[in-house]
């Protein structure tokens, strides 16, 4: 064997031994990596059971919802609700486990791969430093000195061998620092997935115990009794009435001339939905029920099925410019947040249980900005939306049944509009 030859041989017998020779640590790794995906699986299993759970909890709260409005229905819908967000608690604290696990996974796969890299780059230091001592005669001193020239092609073919071997374990490390990044960026990725996780179960408690009060106050008010509950919503409902009325002649006195040019032009995606699942139990405007319901005959927002606790987010970014905190049992929107926005347009979002902004706060589209309830004349859990041409709003004193006196936002009956043309 020639000198290159024999040197191309010891540089691939020991790179090969090097890259091929068991590492304890990749063992240990398997392993682990294997019990961390079995623990995944799992996990994935009991989140399809919960969500099968959380799917039956609302198919009893859609039934309880289309029953006469008692005592009982609403004590039994407050359970339910309770129990289903105590699942979807369950689901959420299954996925922070899931990712967890993920960044250990990504965690042992990045060490790894460094590992290897290490190896590959010790491998070729050390093949390279054996060729350094041994390879004193250049190349063509190799070829000069051949014997024949099946000799010389054979010397020739075994350099380039070498190089070639070379080049392309040079390139398996590149590729192998492809790897180690993209699994950095996955863990990145799922930590930011982490905290988004975690905020969220934040949330989800938080609306258990909004849940858990509007039931314990409803046993309160009620003592238990049906007759008193149907009081509540006796007085409920003659509130509503008044105000309606009240504030239709508020609307009335006011004028407004509309420039098209100050707000967007009515099209799909100007505002997101503020509820996550989207269910509408009563339109803008003139409909079928709006003349029966309303004093006016129309219906200035939107009102969305949302059980109590049911975080609200803000339908585009802007600026709070109005909150009622406290909600006056039984009198007008309860409480309320009112979001101006850049492009000319507000949005109120009312029967709140909770807010979670202050006036003059900037929000993101998206943003939680309170909780849904039944605060005011709401003679149920709901969110009603209303959307208004900004500089049109005013706001007037009104005064309560029980002779408190609130603060309501209020604007021409040309400056409310549809929602639904914007969303």
């Amino acid at each position: 064997m020639t000198r290159i030859g024999f040197l191309s041989f010891l540089f691939l017998f020991s790179l090969g031994f090097f890259l091929s020779s068991p590492i304890g640590s990749s063992i240990a790794f398997a392993d682990t990596a294997n019990d961390i995906q079995l623990k995944i699986d799992t996990n994935k299993l009991q989140v399809a059971a919960l969500e099968a759970d959380i799917v039956a909890f609302q198919k009893q709260l859609d039934a309880l919802g289309t029953k006469k409005n008692t005592l009982q229905s609403t004590i039994s819908s407050l359970t339910i609700s309770q129990k289903q967000l105590a699942s979807q608690i369950q689901v959420t604290q299954s996925k922070i486990a899931s990712a967890n696990l993920q960044i250990q996974q990504l965690t042992l796969s990045i060490g790894d791969k460094e590992t290897s890299i290490t190896t590959n780059q010790d491998a070729i230091a050390k093949a390279l430093r054996r060729v350094a001592q041994d390879e004193q005669a250049p190349l063509i001193i190799g070829l000069v000195s051949a014997h024949s020239l099946n000799e010389m092609w054979k010397t020739t073919d075994e350099a380039i061998q070498f190089n070639r071997a070379l080049s392309d374990d040079v390139k398996n490390l590149r590729s192998a620092r492809t790897v180690l990044s993209t699994n950095r960026d996955k863990v990145t990725a799922t930590k930011a997935e982490l905290v988004s996780l975690q905020n969220e179960l934040s949330l989800q408690k938080k609306s258990i115990d909004l849940q858990k009060t509007a039931q314990q106050k409803l046993l309160s008010d009620t003592k238990n009794q049906e007759s008193a509950y149907q009081k509540i919503l006796a007085s409920k409902k003659a509130e509503e009435t008044s105000f309606n009325a009240t504030l239709a002649e508020l609307e009335s006195q006011l004028k407004y001339v509309l420039d098209p040019k100050n707000i967007p032009v009515a099209g799909k995606g100007v505002l997101r939905w503020p509820l996550t699942d989207v269910y509408i139990t009563q339109e803008f405007g003139k409909t079928s029920s709006s003349g029966r319901l309303y004093v006016s005959g129309t219906h200035n927002g939107i009102d969305f099925r949302a059980s109590i606790g049911t975080p609200i987010k803000a339908s585009l970014s802007g600026t709070v410019l109005a909150i009622n905190y406290g909600a006056v049992q039984n009198c007008q929107y309860g409480k309320w947040v009112l979001i101006k926005h850049p492009n000319g347009l507000a949005t109120l979002y009312a029967h709140l249980s909770d807010i979670s902004v202050q006036k003059g706060a900037a929000v993101l589209t998206g943003q939680i900005i309170g909780f849904s309830g039944n605060t005011g004349y709401a003679t149920g859990p709901h969110l009603h939306f209303g959307l208004y041409i900004a500089e049109a709003i005013s706001f007037k004193q009104y005064t309560c049944a029980n002779k408190s006196v609130v603060t309501i936002p209020i604007a021409p009956t040309n400056a409310y509009l549809d929602p639904l043309k914007y969303f």
